[in-house]
């Protein structure tokens, strides 16, 4: 008599994992602004597509950090809505697109951006460890200190101002967007 377990036990193991196999993902979509968009976008065609960051869209252009965004290494951007650029004076936002201030738009535009991708859970893991609060540096080479409020994370910068990550985590092929509900100044503008 044959001995058929070693050879029924490796068809056996063959069937299952053929059976249980997953095809590979294709397309993955996550929503945004009632869109849905596919994960593989840039950080930038992402804030051309999303209405709710036209204002920043326009800044980002005007200080041209729109393709620092486009660039395939991994961002931060804490994104203020248009809501939060709605909460500055109309004095204010036509200064900031005035061409003549380009490089302080730039300055507060940079503001926003942290070199490398950091989702809501590493922010909150690091604060964990920072006995609630941690601090990330932004590619203008300032401090931002993330702290929680109730259920918020609040990020401050180094004059007191503060804003709330209201949506968190829109990942990208080149980072992640944490949208904010305030605009950072970390420069005396005019």
């Amino acid at each position: 008599m044959k001995n058929w377990t070693s050879p029924v036990s490796f068809l056996c193991i063959l069937f299952t994992a053929f059976c249980t196999a997953q095809e590979p993902k294709t397309d993955t979509f996550e929503t945004t602004s009632a869109n849905f968009l596919p994960i593989g976008n840039s950080l930038l065609s992402i804030t051309e597509k999303t209405e709710t960051h036209s204002v920043l869209l326009a800044a980002l252009r005007a200080s041209e950090l729109d393709c620092l965004l486009a660039y395939d290494a991994q961002f931060t951007v804490f994104a203020p809505s248009n809501a939060a650029f709605n909460k500055l004076s109309d004095v204010t936002k036509k200064l900031l697109l005035n061409p003549d201030n380009k490089e302080k738009l730039k300055a507060i535009m940079s503001y926003h951006i942290i070199a490398g991708k950091i989702s809501a859970s590493t922010i909150l893991r690091a604060m964990c460890r920072g006995n609630g609060e941690a601090s990330f540096t932004t590619i203008l080479g300032e401090k931002i200190t993330a702290t929680m409020k109730g259920i918020d994370i609040v990020l401050t910068d180094p004059k007191g101002n503060q804003a709330k990550i209201v949506t968190a985590d829109s990942e990208q092929r080149n980072g992640v967007i944490h949208e904010i509900d305030s605009v950072f100044f970390p420069v005396n503008l005019f």
